[in-house]
C-alpha cells in the first residue's frame, strides 16, 4: 500500500473525512498514477455487452435488492429507431415524457453519445442520499 492511500484511510479511521470523501480522493489518487498490467476481470474497452443497475437498499427493516441487466444491443437499436421515428411524432412523444416528469428529449439522441455513455460507466459514481443503500451502474 502506497504511502498516499494510508494518509487517506488514517484520515477516515480518524473521523476527519467521510467514507465518500475517502473513496474520491483514492479514485483521484489512482487516476494520478500511471496504469498498471490490467488484472483478470479487467475488461478491454469496447468489448462491454451490458448495462447493470444493481441497487442494495433496507426498506422497512428488510433486505432489497434490484438487479437490471439490459443488453447495450437493445439499447443501441433503440438509440437508431428513435432516428426513424418522424418529428412530429417525437415532439408527442417529449411532450408525453415531458408531462410524466421525464424532461427527456429524443431529438438529442445520438448513437456515438451511447457509446460516449458507455466508454464513461467505468468512472461513473452514483450518490444516494440513504445511508443504508448503494447504487451501482457499470458496463459489463
Amino acid at each position: 500500500m502506497n504511502e498516499q492511500r494510508k494518509d487517506i484511510l488514517d484520515m477516515l479511521a480518524e473521523g476527519r473525512i467521510t467514507v465518500v470523501e475517502a473513496e474520491r480522493l483514492i479514485v483521484a489518487l489512482e487516476r494520478n498514477q500511471p496504469p498498471t498490467a490490467p488484472g483478470p476481470d479487467a475488461r478491454p474497452k469496447g468489448t462491454a455487452k451490458y448495462l447493470r443497475v444493481v441497487v442494495d437498499a433496507v426498506e422497512d427493516g428488510e433486505p432489497a435488492r434490484v438487479n437490471v441487466r439490459v443488453p447495450l444491443q437493445l439499447l443501441r437499436a433503440g438509440v437508431r429507431l428513435a432516428a426513424l421515428i418522424p418529428p412530429q411524432a417525437l415532439g408527442k412523444v417529449n411532450a408525453e415524457l415531458n408531462k410524466s416528469g421525464m424532461p427527456f428529449d429524443l431529438t438529442q439522441l445520438k448513437p456515438e453519445q451511447l457509446e460516449a455513455l458507455v466508454d464513461h460507466l467505468d468512472e461513473m459514481t452514483v450518490e444516494v442520499d440513504q445511508p443504508d443503500a448503494t447504487v451501482r451502474v457499470f458496463c459489463e
